[in-house]
Formats: structure tokens, sequence, C-alpha cells
């Protein structure tokens, strides 16, 4: 849900522990003008390389510093659905995913189906993600993840967010700073 014309932007996540914050990855990105990922970089605290990513015609591959590449291949489903499945050396499939939309465009679900077989369930407050549920297969709670925004910007851009999981005592800040045509 990000506004028309954003052109790049930076995503810096910090594990949050008391008052203090601590920098987990910064991931630069570039978009197209429909929105979607061109391509981007994703590095750790001490600025290591965790992954990059580049936007071909007909998948996106993924490169990782100590493994070898995969090569995600997105396909649309009738009734608001995506399957996004990754592949290693564009044949061995390492994982499948199918993303379930309401009709405004926000995610309403995320199933896994090859590895963890959990579910993830977005809830929204108007417009704006307010909690992600993830459940196993047999629909039992794993974690739940309070999502609320702090700080956005003139176009409604969430610029701070804050992820508190309640399961694993866990807090995060999203810190997002996009750049505009």
């Amino acid at each position: 849900m990000l506004p028309e014309g954003i052109k790049s932007a930076t995503e810096e996540r910090y594990e949050v522990v008391g008052n203090q914050k601590k920098l987990l990855s910064k991931k630069e990105m570039v978009f197209t003008k429909n929105g979607r990922i061109k391509s981007s970089k994703t590095v750790d605290g001490s600025g290591k390389v965790l992954q990059e990513t580049k936007k071909k015609l007909w998948f996106v591959e993924e490169t990782y510093p100590d493994k070898e590449k995969l090569y995600r291949k997105t396909r649309w489903k009738p009734k608001q659905r995506e399957r996004i499945s990754t592949y290693a050396k564009k044949r061995d499939k390492a994982s499948e995913s199918i993303y379930h939309y309401n009709k405004d465009g926000t995610v309403a679900k995320i199933v896994d189906n090859f590895k963890s077989f959990q579910t993830q369930y977005f809830h929204y407050s108007g417009n704006e993600l307010t909690e992600i549920v993830t459940k196993d297969k047999d629909d039992k709670v794993i974690n739940e993840v309070l999502v609320s925004c702090t700080k956005k910007d003139e176009k409604g851009a969430c610029l701070n967010e804050t992820r508190t999981s309640t399961q694993k005592n866990y807090k995060e800040e999203l810190v997002f700073t996009p750049v505009y045509d």
C-alpha cells in the first residue's frame, strides 16, 4: 500500500530492547512505475550484504553472498490471488506461497505451500495494517504481531512502524524513507 509516484526507498529494521535500538538490516529499493520493486540491496547492521534482487522479464533474481542464486516467479490466479514460487537453478522448486488479496489491494493472507505450511493473516483498521497472526497447518496460533504506525508523510506512507510480538516478547521498529518523483 505504497503511494503513487514512489521512485526509491530505504527501509531500516531495528530490534528494540528496553529503550535501546539495534540495527538489524537496511534495505535500499528502486521501484518500477507501477510500484513493484525493480531492484533491492539488503545489508546487515555492520554493512555486510545479505541479499540483492533484480527484476527480470519473467522472474526476480535473488543473489546471496553465501549460497546460490534463487529465482522467484509470480503468477496471478483467479479470485484476487497470486502464486509466488522460488526456484534454485531455475528448475528446482525451493518454496511456494499463495498471496490472497482484499478487493482494495491489501494482503489478506499468505499461505506457505512448501516448507512450514504456515499461514499469515493480515488484519486492518481502515486502510492501515494493525495485526499479523501466524497459524500452523492445524490452525493453531504460532505468533501474533501487533503493528502500529507512529509517523506518516504527506502522501500517507508510514515512515515509522512498530511491530510487537505478543508470543515471543519481541519488538521491532521499521523506519521507511521514500523518494518520490
